[in-house]
């Protein structure tokens, strides 16, 4: 009965260490939990949804003691791929803002062929109005939102900024201002006419009323208020810092506040390196602590102060 016993332990063991292992598998290769801690000590909140659609989610980055601000973040991807979730788009990014305090919220949106770019920018538009009304929880201001994305994505922000029909349709609250990271689609009409490369066509078509209709560069008519404007550039793509300064000069003739930033990086680099130690990190930064109305809650808690 001893050696019954005995074997009978051994195996109900050998299972539990087992499945045990199997469970620390799964944890590993499946999602990420829901409160699942970053490096630098953020928490993370996956596939919050602001619609019903699969694409129609975004993570949330909390940093240990929040302190107001939001950053929200659109990827790009020609308008037709791309996530949230991608290495270019929070490596760098989320732990030099949640160390600053700021909740960093990362949105994806449904993409070309299931959607055009006039709904993937109302997809931007749902995300930053949930995020709005769900700052309070995670112990943000929902007046306190700065808009960013990168390429697609800086485009769909720069569109929605410009279009505040766009905005008030979704339940926007005003946001402090919106960071264009290098795209060179603001004025499409300009882009269109001349040499371009194909996916420009399979996201806007042949069709000039189109391409007028979702140029940021159009919308902006002066009739409405449009919050500072930040856009980053590359300097080594052709069309990118031309556009970006078309665009910043129709604002500003407009009364608008709008800086660019040109860079000697690349695209990818551009969304890459920002977050990391050095001048273009810096330069993003001395723009957000420009903006009006921007204020960080004292890190213990007490009276907010202005940045």
């Amino acid at each position: 009965m001893s050696l019954i016993s005995n074997a009978m332990r051994f195996c109900v063991l050998f299972f539990a260490l087992a499945l045990s292992g199997g469970l620390a598998q799964a944890a590993r290769h499946g999602a990420p939990a829901h409160g699942q801690e970053e490096g630098g000590g953020a928490r993370v909140l996956r596939d919050i949804a602001y619609g019903e659609l699969p694409r129609q989610r975004f993570d949330v980055y909390l940093p240990a003691q929040p302190r107001g601000p939001v950053l929200f973040m659109v990827h790009g991807g020609a308008w037709r791929s791309g996530s949230k979730s991608e290495a270019a788009v929070v490596e760098n990014k989320v732990p030099h803002f949640t160390a600053q305090g700021y909740v960093v919220v990362v949105a994806d949106y449904r993409l070309l062929p299931q959607a055009e770019p006039l709904e993937q920018v109302r997809d931007v538009a749902r995300a930053l109005a949930a995020a709005q009304g769900m700052a309070a929880s995670w112990g943000a201001d929902r007046k306190q939102f700065v808009l960013m994305g990168h390429s697609a994505g800086a485009h769909l922000a720069t569109l929605l900024a410009a279009r505040p029909a766009l905005v008030s349709e979704a339940g926007c609250a005003p946001w402090l201002g919106t960071i264009a990271l290098d795209s060179a689609a603001y004025d499409l009409v300009a882009l269109m006419e001349q040499r371009h490369l194909r996916l420009y066509d399979q996201a806007f078509g042949k069709h000039p009323a189109t391409w007028r209709s979702l140029s940021p560069y159009h919308a902006l008519d002066g009739a409405h208020e449009v919050r500072p404007l930040l856009l980053v550039c590359s300097l080594l793509r052709e069309q990118a810092c031309p556009q970006a300064q078309a665009l910043a000069g129709r604002a500003r003739a407009l009364g608008i506040i709008a800086d660019v930033l040109e860079q000697k990086l690349s695209h990818r680099d551009l969304n890459l390196l920002l977050g990391k130690p050095g001048a273009y990190t810096a330069g993003v930064d001395a723009f957000i602590a420009r903006l009006p109305g921007l204020q960080l809650r004292a890190e213990d808690g007490g009276a907010p102060g202005s940045r």
